[in-house]
């Protein structure tokens, strides 16, 4: 993990350095995606994604320069060009691809040869995809977007000899300060290539005339450490620090080739204590602490940042997490609601605000502020957490008593999906049951059975209502149906099983059950509860009471405790029994598996 918050954290260095130009030309963003055509871009392979990926960022980009033909657009020329695009949408890739790539060679029209490759990309034919972005290229020597292709399918094709004149022409190109960036990208570029040797091969050839820059060894660093060569990376990264004592690059670099978590530490406090503002080391070492689930230290990290700007959203989120892991919830309020604060001061559509406003939320909720809890839950915008928040607000609505207004917020719900679906009726469920509505939930459950019958979720949960409302027949008949969609379902055989021990009744049966139940889950601790429930009813008292202990070993629940209480007291060890009682009653005292035991028995504790 420590290497992986390392590379996150280069990453990071690269990136913002990712927009420096190879040339005299202008600089634009590095992460320009080149056009492709819908078709192209819904059919394409990973492997051709991961080309165009790499085509598009592992260089800068600049306006293309497509120097076009004088070539009038006569009827044979328009009639090709529209007779291939039919082709193509009728799935005749082959012709279209092969009627626009000889348009392309006979009007020597550069448009044409990256449509022809489109259409091959769409394909998902990577051979005739490279044919045609050759000749785009040749038609298009200036043109960045042809040349990002291209270096990106020679990478997969491992036919590297081919990209190391244009490699090292950009080197060459590139204006002293922005050719140690260069070698960097070349570099990234480089290591998705599937001839991994040759590719490191490759660069230690481009950055050969270099070795004077830092950047240089770093970029050798970074591909051996990509290929397993962790003592050439530690040369390398060593190399350039020797050269650039206070480069950052190179002492992260270092830290994520270091062997293990303690010399990472080391690596990055020496060079704190001598380069005290260093923010993106400062950073690698607070994410290494967190790592090290050492909280406290790395909060220290943050809050040292916090001083140099007490703005940065970055370290505000960081810091309202760290708390919150910690559990000072006060300094959790405070970083998380600056965080927002800065949001929306300065929206950033590469933040997210939902972690804030869910930490938040709960933090009210846990000192029962549902007014607030609500509050940062209604700012929760589509995306993956929606739903759950959502259903926390119908929660913490019933909660308060607004039973109507939880379910109201649950039926305007857009779910996506069967899962969804049944996440949504799950909860309107349980708040019905919590609600004392036992036979409500069990007619929403019936209902939502009708629609997906052999819902595995909804068939156990419609089965233990039944269940509540003392209707074994309908329970039993869920469960076995259950059962048969999903044999290794383990806890419908325990319910089943658990049952009939309850209700002492076909006790063998019961056991057989549970006993299937046990062998799916050994350790789970309800079913080893169940197990010593049915062997308690059986009449086998030492082997009741040896299974409720392991069961409350594994999980000190209330219910465990009332039931081993039970067998400890009819085997007359009443102290121990009352003992096991009061600890239950301290922690739920309203706990209704206590208070029937207690009646039945005629015991007092």
């Amino acid at each position: 993990m420590k290497k992986a918050l390392a590379i996150v954290t280069l990453s990071t260095l690269l990136s913002a350095c990712a927009s420096v130009t190879p040339s005299n030309n202008d600089a634009t963003s590095a992460d320009v995606q080149p056009a492709a055509s819908p078709a192209a871009s819904a059919a394409a392979s990973p492997e051709q994604l991961k080309a165009r990926k790499l085509a598009t960022r592992a260089m800068p980009v600049k306006p293309p320069e497509e120097h076009l033909p004088a070539v009038p657009l006569t009827k044979e020329i328009l009639f090709k060009v529209l007779s291939s695009e039919i082709a193509f949408q009728r799935g005749n890739w082959q012709s279209a691809y092969v009627t626009l790539l000889g348009a392309a060679q006979q009007t020597r029209d550069p448009r044409l040869a990256r449509r022809a490759a489109e259409m091959a990309l769409g394909a998902k034919q990577a051979a005739e995809a490279l044919v045609a972005i050759r000749l785009w290229r040749e038609l298009a020597p200036d043109s960045e977007e042809a040349t990002q292709y291209y270096l990106g399918f020679i990478m997969l094709s491992n036919n590297l000899a081919e990209a190391k004149p244009i490699l090292e022409k950009r080197l060459l190109d590139a204006p002293p300060q922005a050719r140690g960036v260069m070698m960097l990208q070349i570099q990234r570029l480089l290591m998705r290539a599937q001839d991994k040797p040759g590719a490191f091969a490759l660069l230690e050839q481009l950055v050969a005339p270099y070795t004077a820059m830092a950047e240089a060894h770093l970029a050798l660093a970074q591909e051996a450490f990509s290929i397993g060569n962790a003592t050439r990376a530690k040369e390398e990264a060593q190399i350039a620090l020797n050269l650039k004592p206070d480069s950052e690059l190179a002492i992260l670099t270092s830290a994520q080739v270091a062997a293990d978590s303690k010399d990472v530490e080391r690596i990055l406090t020496d060079f704190l204590k001598k380069y005290p503002g260093s923010r993106e080391v400062r950073v690698a070492y607070a994410r290494t602490l967190i790592d090290q689930k050492q909280y406290e230290k790395a909060r220290s990290q943050f809050e040292i940042l916090l001083k140099s700007d007490k703005q940065d959203a970055t370290t505000l989120l960081a810091l309202g997490l760290l708390n919150a892991q910690i559990g000072d919830t006060l300094a959790a309020e405070r970083y998380l609601t600056s965080y927002l604060d800065q949001l929306a001061k300065h929206p950033d559509e590469a933040r997210d605000s939902t972690q804030a406003l869910l930490i938040l939320a709960q933090i009210a909720a846990d000192r029962n502020d549902t007014d607030t809890a609500l509050k940062w839950l209604s700012q929760v915008e589509p995306g993956d957490a929606y739903l759950d928040a959502q259903l926390r607000r119908a929660q913490l609505l019933s909660k308060r008593g607004d039973l109507d207004g939880a379910r109201r917020v649950l039926a305007e719900i857009d779910t996506n999906g069967e899962r969804e679906k049944t996440q949504v009726t799950q909860v309107e469920a349980q708040l019905l049951r919590e609600s004392n509505r036992p036979q409500e939930a069990f007619k929403v459950l019936e209902t939502a059975l009708k629609a997906q019958p052999e819902n595995t979720d909804l068939l156990y949960d419609y089965a233990m209502m039944a269940e509540k409302l003392d209707n074994l027949g309908t329970m039993e008949t869920a469960l076995r149906k259950l059962i048969a969609i999903a044999p290794e379902n383990q806890q419908a055989y325990n319910a089943l099983g658990y049952s009939l021990a309850e209700r002492n009744i076909r006790l063998p049966e019961a056991l057989v059950l549970i006993q299937k139940a046990l062998a799916l889950a050994p350790q789970d601790p309800f079913i080893v509860d169940s197990m010593g429930w049915v062997q308690y009813r059986l009449g086998n008292l030492d082997e009741a009471e040896t299974r409720l202990r392991t069961a409350y070993g594994l999980l000190p629940d209330p219910e465990i405790a009332v039931h081993l209480g039970e067998v400890l007291w009819v085997k007359g060890q009443k102290t121990d029994a009352q003992k096991l009682w009061r600890e239950v009653r301290q922690k739920d005292p309203q706990n209704d598996a206590l208070k029937n035991t207690l009646a039945r028995l005629r015991a007092n504790i």
